[in-house]
């Protein structure tokens, strides 16, 4: 009978821990399905923002680092107009280019998010790494919002923080 009972326990689990996986990987967006094209000779504003996030953080001493999970949230803060994001690039604490999420113009219909997700076993971006996020958004829209949410569980303690994008040229 306990063997059963463990049985039925360590399977439990097991299957907790697929599903955990699957809702993780099922946060990916499919650019893809978001592609549009624009003329270029059009009336939108431009723009280009760049967030800082931390894939890790120091701990204790520069010795010893803590993994996070990283949530970069694209929000079009307009209730009328779709605005449209062009590239989005993840660089590390380096400034080395670690990946391109998308380097066509996606849509974010009024008041959508969309985000990327940096898996905690994903350190490739360090203590320092950032994204730059290229758009375009109607005359006299609001721009975007983009924040990054890191945070990170381990028995009972949690940690977690915000940083908000900064317009660049």
């Amino acid at each position: 009978m306990k063997n059963v009972v463990l049985c039925l326990v360590i399977t439990t689990m097991f299957i907790s821990c697929v599903e955990k996986e699957k809702m993780s990987s099922s946060a990916d967006a499919n650019w893809s399905q978001r592609k549009v094209s624009l003329a270029v000779n059009d009336s939108l504003e431009y723009g280009k923002s760049y967030l800082s996030i931390y894939s890790q953080i120091y701990s204790i001493s520069e010795q010893k680092k803590h993994n996070l999970t990283a949530m970069i949230s694209m929000r079009n803060t307009s209730d009328r107009d779709t605005i449209y994001l062009l590239k989005t690039k993840y660089y590390d604490t380096h400034g080395k280019a670690i990946r391109t999420y998308f380097d066509y113009p996606i849509f974010l219909a009024p008041m959508e998010t969309t985000e990327i997700i940096i898996d905690e076993v994903d350190v490739e971006g360090g203590t320092g790494s950032n994204f730059i996020i290229e758009w375009k958004i109607p005359q006299n829209c609001p721009e975007p919002l983009f924040e990054g949410v890191m945070n990170s569980t381990m028995g009972q303690q949690g940690l977690s923080f915000t940083t908000q994008a900064k317009r660049i040229h």
